[in-house]
Formats: C-alpha cells, structure tokens, sequence
C-alpha cells in the first residue's frame, strides 16, 4: 500500500491560477486543478479519486507533477518522446538496400516479390536486428530510404507449359462490350 502523498503548499500565485483552472475549457487543467486543490485541503489520494471518479494513480501523478514543476503542471504536456531514434541505423539502411535488390529466393522463400513481412523476417534472419521488426518499422525504414513501395498484385498462372496455347487469344480492340451492330439491335 502506497504511503499518503500530498502536494506542497501552494503560493498564492499558484492558488489564483488554480482557482482559475477550474473554470478552463480543457478538461485535463479542470482535473488537474481539482486534484491539486483537493489535495492541498488535506484529502487523501483514494478519497480525491472516489470523489472525481478517477484513478488513484492519475491523483499521483497530478500530485507529484504539481510539486515538481508548480502550476506549469496544470497544461497537458505530449506523451511522445522528444527524439525516437530509428531501430535500423545507416549501415543497417544500406544492408537492407541490398536485401531489397535481391530476391526472396536468394533467402530460400518460394517467392519472387517482397512483402513487408517478409523483408522484416529475413532482416532478423540477416542480422539487422535481435527480433522482428514490426511491418510499420520497416515501411518506415523504406520511406528513409526513399524506395517506393507498392503492394504486389497476384496474376493468375499456370505450371502448365502449353498453358499460353490453350488460352484464346483475344483480339487487339477488345473491350469486352458488345460490338456496335449488336447493341443497335442490328
């Protein structure tokens, strides 16, 4: 069980931008606000949450980022890391260029086109990374690479070799409508 954390006092500069974010349109700085407030008559984390329907751990947080950065902490601050580096660095970059200008048979896969799934399971098997990179890791990795990307399209084929002489062939202007005379009713 967590001790009881209650937030510092807070100036009377802080009280005035409190008292004002309760009346704010964004509702992080109302609930932030109501936290710190509540906190600062006394109540507990648990009864502050009970009251406002909330986590006990939203409580927390609000508590320990009022004592650490004051009323700054009543604006909602983003979640995403200031700077994500890449997974595959530049020498991996250029590996998997080099993968990509061979094909999945060279891998011993019985295919002839690259997929993203594939390209990242054979960057595993290559060495490039300790797991499988996630398929928006490696279209990621692709976009920096500036390779365009499509997905392959299926064709219908045939193992049979006589498969090309037993098609009909169709004439040049065929557009699969019916001729002229015929839809006059000629």
């Amino acid at each position: 069980m967590h001790p009881p954390i209650f937030v510092r006092e807070p100036s009377a500069e802080e009280r005035a931008r409190l008292e004002a974010g309760l009346r704010a349109a964004d509702a992080f700085t109302v609930r932030r606000a109501q936290i710190v407030l509540l906190s600062a008559e006394g109540r507990r984390p648990r009864e502050i949450a009970q009251g406002l329907r909330c986590a006990v751990q939203t409580v927390r947080n609000g508590i320990r980022a009022f004592n650490a950065q004051g009323a700054a902490s009543l604006v909602a601050v983003s979640s995403r890391p200031r700077s994500a580096a890449p997974v595959l660095g530049a020498a991996e970059l250029e590996r998997l260029q080099a993968i990509l200008h061979q094909s999945p048979r060279t891998f011993g896969h019985a295919r002839s086109t690259w997929t993203l799934a594939l390209l990242a399971e054979v960057a595993q098997t290559e060495g490039l990374s300790p797991s499988v990179l996630s398929i928006e890791t490696i279209r990621q990795a692709l976009l920096r690479l500036e390779v365009g990307w499509k997905r392959a399209k299926r064709w219908l084929t045939s193992p049979d070799p006589a498969y090309a002489q037993k098609t009909p062939s169709r004439p040049a202007d065929w557009s699969g409508t019916k001729p002229a005379g015929l839809a006059a009713g000629l």
